[in-house]
């Protein structure tokens, strides 16, 4: 029943595809190090939205099997604000969204003079990231690196692009990329990377449109089980010795349409404002503080299951304030609604399924950390931890040496990689 049902799901890869494939992009210029094709190898793969507990809650067969065989956290915590490109970000840099420069999926930066969207061009200038990404320091090192889709990837930052990356284009079937994982592990010493950096957006989506609890999301569940039961089966075949970090960048929360908050009214001639349904970030055109305070005192007053916060007063466990807001990207007005409330331009349909919200508050925001393989200890369940103590672990698998400071620690690193095999 098990084959079969494996079976299926792989069909349903080949299927999950919109399209026709993408190009490849490759700076054929970059080999490994001769130090470096000695070095361990690394897959790291996000399932966006796919919420601490959903292995179990879904029996997510594949992947609590590959956990059992390694390492399990009992979560991931966020950084603030719980949503998908600050995440990302700091996963591979180690570092706070306000410290590496991602505030949000969308903002404003008065020095650069225009907003950032994650739809849009501008994730592919290096302008918008902060911090050292794991790729850029394993190139920096003479390491060869490939990525799919993870954020940042496409922009060249410290003018260093992946050896090996695609533009993001959900067109490419699943069954594809996996293929297309194990061509570069199939490649000469000095050509193969040993970063791999994947991304599948397929949970969050279904978890935002149908909810957590939906039979629809169970069904996304599966679909990224059968995704990692075959990637790891296409990667044996290739007879190397690779190491999985399998996690998310947060989770998902049921909200209801009834406890949606309408966005605040805001004079649009004097402000820019950077919506989400779970944040909103107010900028002010000009120095004038009379126009912000005018502005956060009426936002204040009409403050129903929902809080506001002039920049320097965001709570400091949420490392948000003007004092951590090392890009000044963080709104001068902060507005975030209490849990499970979301905010919701008007006319518009709330989704049953948020994130975003406070992690050391609402649990529903903790993501999934699992990781196996040669370099990472069996068989060991540790407590939950912090997203940007990822790139520690990444770091001590591949023997990189980290050149640039981090928020993150290396106690986790040092609980469960394995030193190599002599």
């Amino acid at each position: 029943m098990t084959k079969l049902v494996t079976t299926i799901f792989f069909c349903l890869l080949t299927v999950f595809s919109y399209g026709q494939d993408t190009i490849q992009q490759i700076n054929t210029t970059r080999i490994n190090s001769k130090d470096q094709q000695k070095k361990p190898y690394v897959i790291l793969i996000s399932a966006d939205g796919f919420r601490y507990d959903y292995a179990e809650m879904y029996k997510a067969t594949h992947l609590l099997a590959l956990a059992k065989q390694g390492v399990t956290a009992e979560a991931l915590i966020p950084s603030y604000p719980s949503i998908t490109f600050p995440n990302h970000y700091s996963i591979v840099t180690g570092m706070y969204p306000a410290h590496h420069g991602l505030v949000g999926n969308g903002f404003y930066d008065k020095k650069v003079g225009r907003s950032y969207y994650y739809k849009g061009p501008t994730t592919t200038e290096a302008v918008w990231y902060g911090g050292t990404p794991l790729w850029v320091l394993a190139e920096q090192q003479q390491m060869l690196t490939a990525s799919f889709y993870w954020v940042a990837s496409e922009a060249p930052i410290q003018g260093i692009l992946p050896t090996y990356y695609y533009h993001y284009n959900e067109k490419m079937a699943i069954a594809d990329r996996i293929q297309k994982i194990k061509n570069w592990l199939l490649l000469s010493d000095e050509k193969r990377p040993h970063l791999i950096t994947v991304y599948f957006p397929e949970v969050d989506k279904t978890g935002h449109k149908q909810g957590p609890d939906a039979p629809e999301t169970e069904r996304s569940v599966r679909l990224i089980d059968s995704a990692v039961y075959e990637m790891t089966k296409a990667v044996k075949s290739t007879g190397l010795n690779v190491n999985f970090i399998f996690l998310s960048d947060h989770g998902m929360t049921n909200v209801s349409h009834n406890i949606a908050i309408e966005l605040p009214a805001i004079d649009t001639a004097k402000f820019i404002t950077a919506f989400e349904n779970s944040i909103i970030n107010i900028y002010a055109k000009s120095a004038s503080k009379g126009d912000i305070g005018a502005l956060y005192n009426a936002l204040k007053q009409g403050a129903y299951n929902y809080k506001v916060f002039l920049r320097s007063a965001v709570p400091e466990s949420l490392r948000y304030d003007t004092k951590n807001d090392r890009y000044g990207r963080v709104g001068d007005i902060v507005l975030m609604p209490d849990h499970p409330y979301v905010f919701l331009p008007k006319s518009k349909k709330v989704d049953p399924g948020a994130h975003g919200y406070d992690p050391d508050k609402v649990k529903d925001m903790h993501a999934t950390f699992m990781a196996w393989g040669p370099n990472i200890k069996k068989g060991l369940t540790i407590p939950t931890f912090r997203n940007v103590n990822v790139y520690p672990i990444v770091t001590k698998i591949l023997g990189l040496k980290q050149t640039a400071k981090i928020d993150g620690a290396d106690e986790v690193a040092k609980k469960i990689v394995s030193p190599p095999a002599p």
